[in-house]
């Protein structure tokens, strides 16, 4: 029974985290408990039951430990399956980004093709908007002739040949003449591009002819000027009007291809006037050397008569609205 007391003793010792007053009271009670023999039986039961609840706390306690144990092998085995899902998202990442690479350069390729093709067609299309003709007419050639023959015929000049270079120049005067009947009564020898290369040739000529007689001292410098300045600013007219009327894309390829027609040039009545007077200059100019009347007052005034109609041309060209005429792809 003293056993049972102790034990009983320790054990509230060891379990008690009350105050000294309640452990006090425990001594107490204990005390009443051994020298009260009633109680004795009563002891016993109590410590057979608290026993009991130490076990059960044991297996709860042993239970909680084995569920930790679990979910520590089940938190790892959770880790793993995450390690291998962020492997295999990684390995996908990497194939996905491949794929999605080599689609991106198929997709490249296709695109490039497609936009070439685009770009053939458009030109395609551009190219239906210009009229195309035929330049190699009889009219056109003579022009050529014409613009080939000023070299030459101002070379002979030079070297003071007045009678071959008086024959050349009616030579070039016939062929100018005949590529505007020829263009006018012959059908299909008229062409856009004559429109450009007549007044070319000429300008061409004259531009010879002046030069070369006014270093012959035959014509007076200041007009000579004057008209190589007016017929100048006419050419360079003319390209504008080349490339204006040049539909995209513009390259050099197409800005010089003859074959495409995109404007018309229409001269005006006082500048047909104007390359007669200056014709009529340079002849009789050329041929006054080999007739004798250098320095003559007809051909002074002349002179005037050709500065004038010049001057009054170039002012037509300014104020006149048809003097070019761009084209339209006809439907």
């Amino acid at each position: 029974m003293r056993f049972k007391t102790v034990g009983f003793i320790k054990q509230i010792h060891s379990l008690s985290c009350t105050s000294s007053r309640q452990f006090n009271t425990l001594i107490n009670t204990k005390r009443r408990i051994i020298f009260n023999p009633k109680l004795s039986s009563l002891v016993c039961v109590y410590s057979s039951d608290n026993k009991k609840h130490f076990l059960e706390i044991d297996k709860k306690a042993e239970a909680l430990k084995d569920a930790l144990e679990q979910k520590k092998v089940q938190i790892k085995d959770t880790e793993h399956r995450i390690r291998q899902k962020g492997v295999e998202i990684v390995r996908d990442l990497k194939q996905q980004k491949e794929i999605t690479g080599q689609k991106f350069k198929v997709k490249k390729e296709h695109l490039v093709k497609d936009i070439l093709e685009t770009r053939a067609k458009v030109r395609e299309k551009f190219e239906e908007v210009v009229e195309k003709e035929n330049v190699f007419t009889v009219p056109n050639i003579l022009c050529m002739t014409r613009i080939a023959m000023s070299p030459y015929l101002g070379y002979v000049i030079l070297q003071d040949n007045y009678n071959l270079a008086l024959g050349l120049l009616v030579f070039a005067g016939v062929t100018d003449l005949l590529d505007g009947w020829i263009a006018r009564n012959w059908e299909g020898q008229s062409s856009k591009m004559g429109s450009f290369l007549d007044p070319m040739a000429d300008k061409v000529l004259i531009a010879t002819l002046f030069i070369s007689l006014t270093w012959q001292n035959l014509i007076p410098l200041p007009l000579t000027l004057l008209i190589v300045a007016r017929d100048a600013v006419l050419v360079g007219a003319g390209f504008v009007i080349r490339y204006i009327s040049l539909p995209p894309p513009k390259t050099l390829s197409r800005y010089f291809d003859v074959t495409h027609a995109t404007a018309q040039l229409a001269p005006t009545f006082i500048s047909k006037v104007n390359t007669a007077i200056q014709l009529l200059l340079v002849g009789t100019a050329l041929a006054s050397p080999v007739f004798n009347f250098v320095d003559h007052p007809a051909l002074n005034a002349l002179c005037g008569l050709t500065a004038a109609s010049t001057v009054v041309s170039a002012i037509s060209y300014v104020i006149s609205k048809d003097t070019y005429k761009l084209l339209k792809k006809k439907l």
